[in-house]
């Protein structure tokens, strides 16, 4: 079987401020990475908060703790004219533009602008208007699972489908939605339960700290790694501390595509880089010691050494007890007709 490449999504969500001039530089990164996507959050704080929702407590650290929910929303908001520039500015730098929409409205925008790819976030799972949109459009479908049990998955899919979601089209993400998430609420042993519950290829959107955690999800299967990144983590604003800088970006990117090549296909024979390394490193019966022709061999007089180019250890048990047909002189490979 053979290993397919990851899908890496960089994540920029909100982390551009609503600064065009920022968002381009976190593409310009993205490039640089050499991941196959850079991901936004296309949404109206006014269809996606009521005025009393209160923020996560990860958002009241790098936000004021006197503003809602609804307020800090309003200033991440990306216009009509931004969304037109960065996907143009995507273009030109040869990387896809993806967005995620947080509302019933943000997905037929989306659909206008000919995303080719439905990014459906974790909050929306339960939200069956907004599952009906995004089955109705039959396009690729990547569902994040964060605070999901099986039976909601199991529901969105199946309303995905009976919406008019061909079964090919969706992809899963397993996904803890805490920022930093805990390591030890990652359960990456969740990325097979997904896999044999529902017969979908799944991937993994990570909010941990650091890079470990999406490469080990890859040695397990992943086919998709949505990561979250900035420019600085020190930048004010809900996500930027829980996203990775340029460089790390780029370090988990090789360490992927590493693991990718390193991951094989699963048959169990020699490489082709160690062949030359059999003889080398195996041994051959020899002699132990002067032998006379018609001696027989024994445990005393024969021993298995370096190099592998003679008789194999593995045929010990036929040689002894037989005689010598000739003379050996010590360290010898051992060569009689054995049957």
């Amino acid at each position: 079987m053979s290993n397919k490449r990851t899908f890496i999504i960089a994540e920029a969500g909100v982390n551009h401020n609503s600064d065009v001039s920022l968002a381009k530089k976190l593409i310009d990164l993205a490039v640089i990475a050499e991941v196959d996507a850079i991901k936004f959050q296309t949404f109206k704080a006014e269809t996606l908060a009521s005025l009393d929702a209160q923020k996560a407590a990860y958002q009241n650290q790098k936000t004021s703790s006197s503003e809602s929910q609804f307020d800090m929303l309003l200033k991440l908001e990306l216009t009509h004219d931004m969304h037109l520039e960065l996907i143009d500015y995507c273009k030109q730098k040869d990387i896809l533009f993806l967005s995620s929409p947080f509302d019933c409205e943000s997905i037929d925008y989306l659909n206008q602008l000919k995303l080719p790819i439905c990014k459906i976030p974790s909050g929306e799972i339960t939200h069956i208007p907004y599952l009906r949109k995004i089955g109705q459009l039959n396009k690729k479908t990547i569902l994040s699972t964060g605070m999901c049990t099986l039976k909601e998955i199991e529901f969105a899919i199946n309303f995905l489908f009976k919406s008019g979601l061909d079964r090919s089209h969706l992809s899963l993400l397993h996904c803890t939605s805490e920022y930093p998430c805990p390591f030890e609420d990652v359960n990456l042993k969740a990325i097979e339960t997904l896999k044999k519950e529902f017969g979908l290829p799944v991937g993994y959107s990570d909010h941990t700290s650091g890079i470990t955690v999406p490469i080990a999800a890859v040695a397990m299967g992943a086919t998709i790694i949505e990561k979250h990144f900035t420019l600085d983590k020190t930048l004010p604003g809900p996500d930027h501390q829980a996203s990775l800088e340029p460089d790390e970006l780029e370090q988990m990117v090789k360490a992927i595509r590493e693991v990718e090549k390193a991951m094989g296909n699963g048959v169990k024979q020699p490489a082709k880089s160690e062949l030359k390394n059999i003889n080398i490193v195996r041994k051959s019966i020899v002699a132990k010691r002067r032998i006379k022709k018609g001696e027989v061999f024994t445990e005393d007089n024969l021993i298995c050494k370096r190099p592998g180019t003679g008789l194999s250890p593995m045929q010990w048990d036929k040689v002894i007890g037989i005689k010598a047909d000739k003379f050996y002189e010590e360290d010898q490979l051992i060569n009689p007709e054995i049957s």
